[in-house]
């Protein structure tokens, strides 16, 4: 079930967008897939766009490839940046600081998925929410008054997976020792996302800040998301939906984080993605948001743990 959008029976396009010359964009994970298209969406409209990304190798082939179809004087340049090490994040973070002077829109894209057995970040969170969670959460925090500063925007990019799970944090446990499952975990990681998002939007209202904060997800999308740490069933299941074109491209993966990041008409408390069959894929605009996402005190709680995990205390 969709919402009326503004944007017609063919939703949202990289058409709406004007002139981005001026405007700078950091996007996480954006060497692949949805990332990368959201990369070249943006330089089209000639944003500046820095990539954080874990890979300094793949990061160099992705601006190479830029460049050669934007020509030379496209301005892209990456950071190198592991969202499972939060002390690569502050540096990461301290980087941007140093060399960014406008961030007008910072783009939480990267994400792990499926990881088959429980794996622990080098700062002992299970792998999954640390990356998706965790690592967004801190870099969020330390770049968000420059991010105000610059009346710039925070898009989360969380995933119809949120629905899938336990609906709910599982505060208890949340490395997942006694009941760890692949899709479960990613679930659970979503959720966090979303739930920090608009606890985010709520303590940014509170404070009179001038930050939009904005959740979206990319429908079923066939990027490297789905990877070899996944078990076979997955990756049978989602080789399946790529061959059988029930997933849509990357490059349409990569229009509701670009709407989100550009669009001057959207709600803040809303969840922005494809509007098609299961929100696989379709017309882009505005999907349903269930009420457990929104639980105040489950929102308010996970705020907590994290500043409490990351270390962070956030200025607002």
């Amino acid at each position: 079930m969709t919402r009326n959008t503004p944007f017609g029976p063919k939703g949202w396009t990289p058409d709406r967008i004007g002139s981005l010359v001026g405007k700078t964009y950091l996007i996480t994970g954006a060497n692949s897939g949805a990332g990368f298209q959201a990369t070249r969406i943006l330089l089209s409209k000639g944003a500046a766009v820095v990539m954080l990304n874990r890979n300094p190798t793949r990061s160099e082939a992705a601006i190479a490839a830029l460049q050669e179809e934007f020509g030379p004087a496209a301005n892209v340049s990456h950071i190198r940046m592991d969202l499972a090490e939060l002390a690569c994040v502050r540096r990461a973070a301290a980087e941007v600081l140093e060399e960014v002077p406008q961030i007008d829109a910072l783009i939480c894209n990267g994400a792990i998925a499926q990881v088959s057995r429980q794996q622990l970040t080098v700062d002992g969170f299970e792998s999954q929410l640390g990356v998706n969670h965790y690592g967004h959460f801190l870099l969020c925090g330390l770049l968000f008054e420059r991010i105000d500063a610059s009346n710039g925007r925070i898009v989360v990019v969380s995933s119809e997976g949120h629905k899938m799970g336990l609906k709910t944090i599982q505060f208890d446990d949340m490395n997942w020792e006694h009941n760890y499952h692949p899709n479960k975990v990613y679930s659970h990681s979503k959720l966090a996302q979303m739930m920090f998002a608009y606890e985010l939007q709520d303590r940014i209202e509170a404070a009179d800040r001038q930050v939009n904060v904005f959740v979206c997800h990319p429908g079923a999308s066939n990027t490297s998301l789905i990877r070899d740490n996944a078990n076979l069933a997955t990756r049978l299941s989602w080789a399946v939906m790529v061959k059988t074109g029930m997933a849509q491209t990357a490059e349409k993966g990569a229009y509701p984080e670009v709407m989100c990041a550009t669009e001057e008409t959207l709600r803040q408390r809303a969840y922005h993605g494809p509007t098609g069959l299961m929100n696989f894929g379709g017309p882009v605009g505005e999907c349903e948001l269930g009420a457990f996402v929104l639980e105040k005190s489950l929102m308010t709680r996970l705020w907590q743990v994290s500043e409490k995990a990351t270390q962070l205390s956030w200025p607002i």
